[in-house]
């Protein structure tokens, strides 16, 4: 807890059991209240090894995607009275170590929302960042950011904590349940002006560390360009559903 504010960890995972324990033993206990783990339908042991870390943890009986995942994440923590929620990989590609960094940006009350970001710093390459992803990372935050007349160094990171009256305030439920949840979320929380801050964070990629093919990657950039021009639509005076905010925000 920092001032006062319940600290929240949630973890969305899927085939997280080879890194799951590492990821776990990283986050510092003394900072974060309580820590929360959805497992969506893993093939693997995930599950009950977070069981047996003690982790709160709720089990998809069916896939439901990296989308839908956090949407049971976030349900969670709220119900469970968090003031600062953060999301971490289970997969240990984000380090654990900079849990309580952005905590305590969001309890200072500068800041809704911060983000980890691979690209400051500039060590993404060197942290085994694919090229292809470097390069698609780098030219559609190009785009969005012109689109949606911000200055953010990515929209790709995983690694993102929020306060509470964020979280109540975005639709969750209009957005998708694939991977393209994580931009259209905060597409949505730019839309509506919250402070976003950005920290350095270097990642790894190795072969335990979630991924997507490269067909997968595609429809995804295809997606996050798509939700860029919905949002200047929207903003031009088009109606647009993803952010129509009239009765979450009323």
């Amino acid at each position: 807890m920092i001032q006062k504010k319940k600290i929240v960890v949630v973890m969305p995972a899927y085939n997280a059991a080879k890194t799951l324990k590492k990821t776990y033993d990283d986050i510092d206990k003394a900072v974060v209240d309580e820590i929360i783990l959805v497992d969506d339908a893993s093939l693997d042991e995930t599950a009950r090894l977070s069981k047996k870390l003690k982790i709160q943890t709720f089990i998809h009986p069916k896939n439901r995607g990296y989308g839908g995942n956090q949407k049971t994440c976030y349900a969670a923590a709220l119900k469970r009275k968090a003031d600062i929620v953060i999301m971490l990989h289970p997969d240990y590609q984000y380090t654990p170590k900079l849990v309580p960094a952005m905590a305590y940006m969001l309890a200072s009350g500068e800041y809704d929302v911060v983000l980890g970001s691979r690209i400051l710093g500039g060590q993404a390459l060197k942290g085994g960042m694919p090229l292809y992803k470097y390069i698609s990372n780098r030219f559609l935050t190009f785009a969005q950011n012109v689109l949606m007349s911000a200055k953010l160094s990515e929209y790709h990171t995983g690694y993102r904590a929020f306060t509470r009256q964020v979280l109540e305030a975005i639709p969750m439920e209009k957005n998708s349940d694939d991977f393209i949840f994580d931009n259209q979320m905060l597409s949505q929380i730019h839309y509506l002006g919250f402070r976003i801050a950005e920290v350095t964070c270097p990642s790894k990629y190795f072969a335990e560390a979630s991924s997507i093919n490269f067909v997968r990657s595609s429809k995804y950039g295809l997606g996050c360009l798509w939700t860029a021009l919905k949002f200047r639509l929207s903003k031009m005076g088009f109606h647009i559903n993803l952010f129509d905010f009239k009765k979450t925000t009323s």
